[in-house]
């Protein structure tokens, strides 16, 4: 703890007078963050290392799992931080970013031990969908490769909860919301994104075209029906 305060009294010295015109504009205007990100809470998992970002640019929710529980009427502090992303700070980019040796995912491959821990357990369940898909559609794999492609399998599942929440939703169908799904692998320090057309995570590769798990396209259902109405 000490080397952490430490690094405290060094950001007051020496980096907050290189940025003080940052904070003092920040301070008077607020923040337009450019994209929520929401990972995992693991230590080894930094939003705002990983994409380089400056004070502002970030609007970072993170749990153990990187978990969207589908929208109930029920307060929770991710669920409310989704809606006031998109309803007050207008976030239209939307990420939901996994990584690799995730403990969540292993509990969730095997939840030998989480009887003393039942809030987990109840918070894991809401990866239920990513164990299943990987059991049916991965019988084969075992151990560490079970775990990534759960861990692969329940970005999928979190972005199809967070289509459930209202605000997002109604993004979506007026074409300001795009979603995006990735997944941070530690030791190569590379980043896969979920590319919507063919379902698979690819590279994020500079100078070739972004994959998106959904692209901001508008998608109102209603007009398809009136049109076929008549």
């Amino acid at each position: 703890m000490n080397e952490l305060i430490g690094r405290v009294y060094g950001f007051a010295k020496q980096v907050f007078p290189d940025q003080s015109d940052l904070y003092s504009k920040l301070a008077t205007h607020g923040q337009n963050p450019k994209a929520l990100m929401i990972s995992c809470a693991d230590s080894r998992v930094v939003p705002e290392h990983i994409m380089q970002a400056a004070p502002g640019d970030l609007f970072v929710c993170r749990n153990a799992g990187n978990i969207v529980p589908p929208y109930a009427m029920q307060n929770g502090g991710v669920t409310s931080t989704v809606e006031y992303a998109v309803m007050v700070l207008g976030i239209r980019d939307i990420i939901v970013c996994g990584h690799s040796d995730c403990g969540a995912m292993k509990a969730v491959a095997n939840p030998a031990g989480l009887e003393k821990m039942p809030n987990v357990a109840a918070w894991l369940k809401h990866s239920c969908a990513a164990e299943q898909v990987v059991n049916e559609g991965y019988p084969e794999m075992e151990s560490a490769d079970r775990v990534r492609a759960i861990s692969l399998e329940n970005v999928v599942a979190q972005l199809n909860h967070l289509r459930t929440h209202p605000s997002v939703a109604a993004g979506i169908a007026r074409g300001e919301i795009a979603l995006h799904g990735w997944f941070f692998d530690i030791g190569a320090g590379q980043v896969l994104a979920l590319d919507g057309r063919t379902g698979r995570f690819l590279p994020l590769t500079e100078g070739e075209e972004l994959p998106v798990a959904l692209p901001a396209t508008q998608r109102l259902a209603g007009e398809v029906l009136l049109e076929a109405a008549e």
